[in-house]
Parts: structure tokens; sequence; C-alpha cells
């Protein structure tokens, strides 16, 4: 049933073991006048979530106006997926010619593309859920912006530039911080089919700055007529999915049901598995055996060896989980290196700067893995050369061990003996 910035949330929220950590980050944003209600809802007999965004104690109001042979009557109607982001009049023709005209009012005022960019950055979040914040907007404003024929920084924001949209964007941020997943894939996007009435008149469905934003994306129209992506959906779809098609084998620990508002024939939800992703469908590892690192990586072809030996070791110094090099090609034919560096979360901005400071580059690329390690002790071990470290590691009926390169080295040149020998005398005691 598509995606709206609402029903995302909703979906996510019901993913996560303790939900009192996101109402807390949320509570800490101090947004004057804004708070979160947290509704059941039932949609074709499953239950699931729906979030609304109140401002100053309302929720936005929708009325509509049907007219039907020529008698009219006024009736409260639900939104088809109410997205906070995109609270826009709908024009739409039934299957038996009912014309159905939805107006919405918005609490609050309107945010530029520059002030909502300000605002992220003055809320308490970390920089990885500003950064994603922005990274959605810019995303928004683009699309806009191609489609208005103007630039971003001309742009006016209309339905997602309310205070409860950017509670949305920031919010669907945040819980994708907090379940710290490696992956986010999704499902081939359903747009619905008919006509919108938005801020600039009448308009075909998918609207043009949703359509805009999921180019390159799968996308059907289906069988339900009504806007069921809204450019909020689609720019969250579009920043945290690195893959739309069928879902991969994996093995699921948690299901969440985002709910819209109206009622169709087939159930209106956003519906999000959480889990570990297998593969090959062999059971995974434990969690306590995993974690998440980031790969910062830049291809160098303007740096002598010297300069590149010494990018690495100011990298090390500043705790690089490891930094290496690999042979590439470039344009022209130019013989390259591509510089990589894997780092922790807390240590990825830092290291970003230093790559940037300390390479000839322009520009770097980072992925985030989902790393599988085994458990790692050291222990000192007495020779007949002296003291020796020794590194090792166990889990999964697997166990390692490895003498410490810096003491062998040490121990060889004072005793004057081959590396080799010492190292074999160690190994030999597995």
């Amino acid at each position: 049933m598509g995606a709206s910035g609402d029903m995302f949330m909703a979906a996510l929220y019901e993913l996560l073991p303790d939900k009192s950590v996101f109402h807390e980050k949320m509570e800490s944003l101090n947004l004057p006048e804004v708070t979160l209600k947290y509704s059941e809802s039932i949609k074709c007999g499953i239950k699931g979530t729906h979030i609304s965004v109140i401002i100053d104690g309302h929720e936005d109001i929708s009325d509509d106006v049907y007219s039907l042979d020529n008698h009219t009557h006024e009736h409260h109607h639900e939104h088809p997926s109410k997205d906070s982001n995109h609270h826009h009049s709908h024009t739409e023709e039934s299957a038996h010619h009912h014309n159905h005209h939805h107006s919405h009012k918005h609490s609050g005022r309107r945010y530029g593309y520059t002030e909502i960019l300000e605002l992220i950055q003055n809320l308490n979040l970390t920089e990885k859920v500003k950064t994603d914040a922005v990274s959605i907007y810019k995303i928004i404003g683009e699309a806009e912006a191609n489609v208005h024929g103007t630039s971003l920084d001309e742009i006016h924001f209309h339905e997602v530039g309310s205070i409860d949209a950017i509670v949305d964007v920031v919010g669907c941020c945040i819980l994708v911080d907090i379940l710290g997943v490696a992956e986010i894939t999704a499902s081939p996007v359903h747009v619905g089919f008919g006509m919108v009435r938005c801020e600039h008149g009448i308009l075909p469905i998918p609207a043009p700055a949703t359509a805009e934003i999921l180019k390159n994306i799968p996308i059907y129209s289906g069988r339900i007529e009504g806007e069921l992506c809204t450019p909020t959906g689609a720019a969250l779809l579009k920043h945290f999915a690195s893959d739309f098609g069928q879902m991969p084998p994996m093995i699921v620990k948690n299901i969440g049901y985002g709910m819209g508002t109206k009622d169709f024939e087939a159930a209106n939800c956003l519906r999000a598995f959480l889990g570990d992703k297998t593969g090959d469908g062999s059971v995974s590892y434990p969690p306590e055996n995993q974690d998440i690192v980031y790969e910062i990586s830049c291809n160098l072809d303007d740096m002598t060896p010297e300069a590149v030996s010494a990018a690495f070791d100011i990298l090390l110094e500043n705790s690089a989980l490891d930094v290496y090099s690999t042979p590439i090609m470039m344009k022209k034919n130019r013989p390259a290196v591509k510089l990589s560096c894997i780092c922790t979360e807390e240590t990825h901005e830092n290291l970003t700067k230093l790559i940037l400071r300390h390479t000839t580059t322009l520009g770097v690329r980072t992925a985030k893995y989902h790393r599988t390690i085994l458990e790692r002790t050291t222990e000192t071990v007495n020779t007949k050369y002296g003291d020796i470290r020794v590194k090792k590691a166990n889990c999964f009926g697997i166990t390692k061990q490895k003498p410490e390169y810096d003491d062998i080295q040490k121990a060889a040149k004072k005793h004057n003996v081959p590396f080799g020998e010492i190292y074999d005398s160690i190994k030999a005691r597995d």
C-alpha cells in the first residue's frame, strides 16, 4: 500500500523491543507544542499502530464533500494513507463516478528548505540522524526544484514543509538509528492511480514530485484508486533502501505494521520485517558476536606512495580499525590506489574529515557493514626469548591464536635469531 511518513514511522516503531527509548528521544527534541499520539489501529482484521503528530493540541482535520446525482452532502472521511507530510486535497473518480473532494487544514507555519535544514541542525540529535534527515529533505527539495524548474534555494515547500512533516522525517531517522540495522531492502513501490489536488492544482498520481523521487526505483499503479505513496514516503525509501525487489532469505525476529487512516479492500498498512539476512538459508550467528562498522573509501591517482603511507599512519593513530589500499586503474588508464578505512560509527565523522584533509581526494564514499567477529583475548606467555603476547580468538567452535608481531620482532633482534624460529616455537605450543 505504498509508503507515507507516518506509516513508515509507525511500522519501525512496532519493531522496537523497548519503545520508551524512542519516546525519550522524541521528547528530548523540545519542539514547542508538539506531541506524538500512539493509537492501536485495525485494518482488514490486522492490528497495527498509527502515530499522529499533535500540534497545539490539534491534529490535521479532513473535510470532504461528495457530489452524487446533483445532491451534495458533507461528512468527515479518513485520508487514504494519512501522511502528515503530504496533506493536500484529493479529487478522485470512483468506479461509480462519484467525485471526492478532500481539503485539509494544517497546523502551524510552513518552513522553507534552508529553514528546515537549520531547524534539524539545532535539534538534539546525533550527527548520523541529522545527516539522514538533511539528506531526505535534499531528495525532496531537488525533486520539487526539478519539477517546478527552480533551484533548491528558491523552492517553497507546501505540505512537506510543515512541522508535523519534519517530525515524521526526524522520527523515522531516529528509529532507523535505534534499530541499528545493517541493510534495508524494500518491495517495488505501490503508488496507486487517479488524480490528486495539490497546492498547484489537479495532478495525476503519482504526484510529479513523488514520480521524480521514484526515478530508477520499480513502481506500479495496482488496483487501488488514490495516492498511496507520498513524496516523504518516497524519499524515505530512496534514502534508506539499498535494493528494491523480493524479500531476501532472512530469519524474521519481529514484524511491524504502520497503519494509514482510510479503509480499502486491501489492508492499508506498511509492513516491516526485522531479522537476520542469511543469503544461503543458513542459521545466522548470535547478535552478541555481531557489530556495525563503516568503510570510508576514495580513489587516489595523484599521491606519492610516501604521502599515502603518511595518511595511513594518521588514520590508524585516530582509532581506525583497519586501513588498506587496493591497486586500481582509473580513467585515462592511470594506475591508482583505492584507500579504504574501516571504523566505528563514533569515529566515522572524524576519520572522514582526516581523509579529506590528508589526501588529494575531493570526496569519499561510505558503506555500512554488518560484521561477525570472534571473541578476542590476549595472554602473555613466557619463553626462553622473554615474554611474548599471544592474541587468541574463539567462538562457534572455532579457536585461533597468533603471536604478537612486535614482540617477536623485538625478541628476534635482541637474541639475534630468525623471526620464524621464535614464531614457530610459540605456534608449536598450540
